[in-house]
């Protein structure tokens, strides 16, 4: 009984709840209790509000969601490859522990849905610099709530699929497949590639993309995204932060399940 209750209780907050053993009904109630998902989807609301408010014409309205469409995969690009898979935050004593956050513990064990989703605190002013001075300069303050209050939006399906792509399930629609296989090769194949989420569009375009296992050599960086045991002792916040040496292969789930 204790057991059950405290396996529910993981379901409910998400809290170190492993994705390679859960099913999907369990990974939606996880993810709509999860407190970060609520927060955003509190704040696009209150957006979408201040877009009513303000509203004027609905055509810089349109434009300032459309604008953000377009812009959020080319922005979550540039930051995924050049500054979560960069290797200066973790040479800086004051950001190694933003780094160690933000993506190094996501790709030490990538099953585990507390480090999946990005710290509010970092995601969210994130989103609203990229957000909301596109939307004020088509629409004004209705542009601006109407763009933040889609960024947020695409933030939260990017995190759905995101937890698909980690979970213990074979998606029926071939485009999920294929969506989920790309990024199972970025973590357990060559980290130097498919940094697309949903969209792989940017990967094609900067020569970033492979479709398969055949078209890029294994990483032996996969895991650890460069911060070896050499790196370690050289740059030691991170594995001090850890309390313990990073390691070459993620605990929790057999890596080869995502695979499918």
């Amino acid at each position: 009984m204790i057991t059950n209750t405290l396996k529910n209780s993981a379901i409910r907050t998400g809290r170190s709840f492993d994705l390679g053993k859960m099913n999907l009904s369990q990974l939606w109630i996880a993810y709509l209790t999860y407190p970060t998902i609520i927060l955003y989807f509190v704040l696009a609301i209150a957006s979408y509000a201040v877009m009513v408010y303000a509203y004027t014409a609905f055509v810089p309205v349109a434009i300032s969601i459309a604008a953000v469409v377009l812009v959020y995969p080319l922005v979550w690009y540039g930051i995924h490859r050049f500054i979560l898979h960069g290797r200066f935050l973790y040479r800086m004593k004051w950001s190694a522990t933003l780094w160690k956050r933000i993506h190094f513990d996501h790709h030490q064990d990538p099953h585990l849905l507390d480090v999946l989703f990005g710290s509010p605190l970092n995601t969210i002013p994130t989103i609203a610099i990229v957000t909301i001075p596109i939307g004020y300069a088509i629409g004004g303050l209705a542009g601006s709530g109407a763009a933040f209050g889609a960024g947020l939006t695409i933030t939260c399906i990017y995190e759905f699929f995101h937890c698909i792509q980690h979970l213990n399930y074979k998606p029926r629609m071939r485009w999920i497949q294929l969506m989920k296989q790309r990024h199972v090769l970025h973590h357990f194949h060559n980290e130097n590639g498919n940094y697309g989420i949903t969209s792989f569009v940017a990967d094609r375009i900067f020569h970033s993309y492979y479709p398969d296992a055949r078209g890029c050599p294994r990483s032996p960086t996969v895991f650890n995204l460069g911060y070896d045991i050499e790196e370690a002792h050289r740059y030691p916040w991170v594995m001090e932060e850890t309390g313990s040496p990073p390691r070459d292969r993620p605990d929790g789930a057999n890596t080869t399940r995502n695979a499918a």
